[in-house]
């Protein structure tokens, strides 16, 4: 069965997009996710896309991590997606309903209401999410928020001297978060820009993580660290996060294609 595919990417945090909402396709496991995400076997790819039709929505979105695994919520993918599709849509995730408005450029997605309560995260046990009383190596008292997935966010002096790649895995493996979580790490640098590195669950260092900044951002005006709204940087580029007074976080940022391909599904089943 030959598929077509689009590849895109948000800030360098690229993806493989799957249109299944006129044609059905297999279901997608986690070992053709991982085949295809590989960058040396396979076409290559931080998260694998799968957009499907829906009852609740304008369609459906699926996201497997290069490792496999199926997670919530992809900021970056859903600003690729908003491209693709064209015209404003509401889309139904693993992390609820989204809306995107795609622009010139990129587009805009509301990313709906943060959660903050231990079980939301979700945690292993009860504990004050604002600062978490924890610490790893040099990373202390984070805030926890589900942004339709978990992240822990961590407030330090400068991004570059933090090992993420040595301690990342270590936070996200944590016995503490049941579901693992993504690791961020932020400095601020006045009221409205932060600088922002990610270490994201099954991917790993990414150029660019939607939800990181979305999180990061909301986090940080949580702790009254920045205004309502900022600039976040990343090492793939910026976006800009708007935590509305009706509680939603807007996410603001650019989006490619990158080109369009064919592969033979049982090539990697």
């Amino acid at each position: 069965m030959r598929v077509n595919f689009t590849k895109m990417h948000g800030l360098g945090n690229d993806f493989i997009v799957l249109d299944a909402r006129e044609t059905a396709l297999p279901d997608m496991t986690a070992q053709i996710a991982r085949g295809l995400a590989d960058r040396h076997t396979g076409i290559g790819c931080d998260q694998l896309i799968v957009l499907s039709a829906s009852d609740a929505a304008d369609f459906h979105m699926r996201i497997f991590n290069r490792d496999g695994g199926e997670v919530e919520a992809c900021g970056n993918a859903s600003r690729a997606v908003a491209l693709l599709h064209g015209k404003a849509a509401q889309v139904e995730t693993g992390g609820g309903i989204i809306g995107v408005t795609p622009s010139a450029t990129g587009a805009s997605v509301d990313m709906g209401q943060p959660s903050f309560e231990w079980e939301k995260i979700p945690l292993a046990y009860a504990m004050d999410t604002h600062e978490m009383p924890l610490g790893w190596e040099t990373l202390e008292r984070p805030t926890a928020v589900n942004v339709g997935n978990p992240h822990a966010v961590f407030f330090v002096h400068d991004v570059n001297m933090i090992e993420l790649e040595l301690i990342g895995p270590i936070v996200e493996k944590d016995s503490v978060f049941p579901e693992r979580v993504n690791v961020n790490v932020a400095s601020i640098t006045s009221p409205n820009w932060i600088e922002l590195r990610v270490w994201e669950r099954g991917v790993g260092l990414t150029r660019a993580c939607g939800t990181g900044a979305c999180a990061t951002a909301v986090a940080a005006m949580r702790r009254g660290l920045t205004d309502r709204t900022a600039t976040v940087a990343l090492p793939g580029g910026e976006l800009t996060i708007e935590w509305r007074e009706d509680n939603h976080i807007i996410m603001t940022g650019p989006a490619t294609k990158s080109f369009h391909g064919e592969f033979e599904w049982d090539d990697f089943a």
